[in-house]
């Protein structure tokens, strides 16, 4: 709806999220990480207003592009898929990001997704490749809502610049199935009913979500340009095969360098261990969280310098003010405002804007000697600290 609405979870007192994880062909940037830490905060400050959380981010280990880096670097495809997984993992914990609850693999749900796609095809909204190649591709014409997530019509889409026409009934109709080529590892494929072959991208996020979260859960998120195509496709596919699927859609906008999205193919990404290798790491994570998860972050030096200069006074209070131990949280402590920000659209400049507040105060609390209201000030700053992941001791 572009609206900010009410959050009303199917199940009162928990909340269940699926964002979309990242295609292991190469390091991942400050654009990749950005979503991480966007629904790191989100999952704590609904922790931290009771609710009990439920998180599934997938890892997509198979894909052309892992293909095809793999063969360029003399890897096995499966070798550079687990080693950037590894790499991305390091960049949750340099961040300080809790790891979702589960981390499923589209590679281990090829069941799953066989089942869905022969679902899909009994429904009618699915059919094999009319050249027998073995791919199968959704019917977007058969499903009269396809496109409501990004508000288009049918009508008005082109082809992706990379999909082959061959084999399909209407060029915009997207693979749920990709046969295998005879240039394609013997290890990359799988088989089913319809011959040899792999998972479509749009495909393996429905069948992984629908596994570990069932047919109907709270949040759906990831980064902006997941919009469409792949969450347009997940979200038809879903509902055709019968499921409610996602409540709520969040999706948080670009990291950018001379305003263009970061990303792998323009050469132009800030790989996460680069960047923490020259700030701090709270630095980075202040950075990407600082901003309102919808608004684009541009990414410079003079960015992160200011950042790092953001958590040196942020330090520099905590120290004067004696903190030491990790907190226990108290919600009770926040101040109202923090909370009013948190809860409107998470909005974290607003948090932030108190936090430096109460931090100006709590400086004053202890240069005037007012220990009880320097005491009040530092709780309340650390129970910010904590819901933003920025807490020092912890």
């Amino acid at each position: 709806s572009a609206q900010v609405v009410p959050f009303k979870p199917l199940v009162p007192g928990r909340a269940s999220i699926y964002h979309c994880g990242l295609t292991v062909q190469s390091s991942p940037h400050l654009g990749h990480i950005r979503k991480e830490v966007v629904f790191d905060v989100l999952r704590r400050w609904l922790t931290a207003s009771g609710y009990q959380v439920k998180i599934v981010a997938n890892i997509t280990d198979i894909d052309d592009k892992i293909l095809a880096k793999s063969a360029e670097q003399g890897l096995e495809w499966y070798e550079l898929a687990y080693a950037v997984e590894l790499e991305l993992h390091k960049a949750y914990v340099a961040l300080g990001c809790i790891p979702p609850n589960y981390e499923p693999r589209a590679t281990g749900h090829i069941p799953e997704m066989i089942e869905l796609i022969q679902l899909l095809i009994e429904r009618g909204h699915a059919y094999a490749a009319t050249d027998g190649s073995g791919s199968v591709y959704f019917d977007v014409q058969s499903w009269s809502d396809y496109g409501e997530l990004s508000n288009q019509r049918i009508s008005d889409m082109e082809p992706a610049e990379d999909s082959d026409p061959v084999g399909k009934k209407d060029v915009r109709d997207f693979a749920l199935w990709k046969a295998s080529k005879p240039s394609d590892p013997s290890t990359a494929s799988w088989l089913t009913p319809w011959g040899r072959g792999r998972p479509g991208w749009h495909l393996e996020c429905s069948a992984m979500s629908l596994k570990y979260l069932g047919e109907a859960f709270d949040i759906h998120g990831g980064g902006l340009d997941l919009r469409f195509p792949h969450h347009e496709n997940e979200l038809a596919q879903s509902r055709a095969a019968g499921f409610p699927f996602a409540t709520y859609w969040m999706h948080n906008a670009f990291v950018t360098m001379a305003g263009e999205k970061m990303s792998k193919s323009l050469g132009n990404g800030a790989v996460v261990t680069d960047v923490t290798q020259r700030y701090p790491a709270r630095a980075v994570r202040l950075y990407l969280a600082g901003p309102h998860y919808r608004s684009a972050i541009e990414f410079s030096d003079s960015s992160l310098a200011e950042a790092t200069a953001q958590l040196a006074r942020i330090d520099s209070y905590l120290n004067r003010a004696g903190a030491s131990g990790e907190v226990v949280f108290d919600y009770s402590k926040l101040p109202a405002d923090f909370v009013a920000a948190m809860d409107d659209d998470l909005s974290t400049p607003a948090a932030l804007a108190v936090l430096f507040n109460t931090i100006k105060a709590g400086n004053q609390a202890v240069d005037a000697g007012e220990a009880t209201i320097a005491e009040e000030r530092l709780d309340a700053v650390r129970q910010m600290l904590s819901v933003l992941g920025l807490d020092p001791f912890s």
